[in-house]
């Protein structure tokens, strides 16, 4: 039998709250606009509809919306949406939130909606772009709020550019 000369464990931690009033009053008010961007989703063929919030740290908060195309790959996850904003309108302020939250049309979703991969992947290069994590926020359309310390705690051993 062959034994790995190492073994490595990564834990998977977060912070669970029952209600929105246990938040800070401004993590509050960055869940309340992912909820807000909820009526701005443009999903005509999953009718899945995705808010994101993110507060930076000059106080703006900005929010964002997933954008579905015919053209399934082409469609624009709300996180991804949100932080290109971010980007855009305040290219060297950092992030300090990003909350996410989601609507189905045919049921109550109440667990927390996590960011897919494609979006962890940016979350976390955006990380190590500004030197300083992104605290996220998770929600179903209701029930516990999820809130994980950062990006990478939610994509571990993440690839970024120090493989390059």
């Amino acid at each position: 039998m062959i034994h790995p000369s190492k073994k490595g464990k990564q834990l998977l931690e977060w912070e669970v709250y029952a209600t929105i009033d246990q938040l800070s009053l401004i993590e509050q008010q960055v869940l309340q606009l992912a909820k807000e961007h909820l009526q701005y989703s443009h999903s005509p063929y999953s009718n899945f509809k995705v808010g994101t919030g993110l507060l930076l740290e000059n106080g703006e908060l900005i929010g964002g919306s997933n954008q579905e195309n015919a053209s399934y790959p082409l469609c624009l996850c709300a996180e991804r949406v949100a932080l290109a904003a971010a980007a855009s309108i305040h290219p060297h302020t950092p992030i300090l939130t990003l909350a996410v939250t989601v609507k189905h049309p045919e049921k109550i979703i109440s667990k927390p909606a996590m960011p897919c991969g494609a979006c962890r992947q940016v979350i976390c290069e955006v990380e190590q772009k500004q030197q300083q994590a992104i605290r996220i926020l998770t929600q179903g359309e209701q029930g516990e709020i999820f809130v994980f310390p950062s990006g990478l705690s939610i994509l571990p051993l993440a690839f970024d550019a120090s493989y390059l």
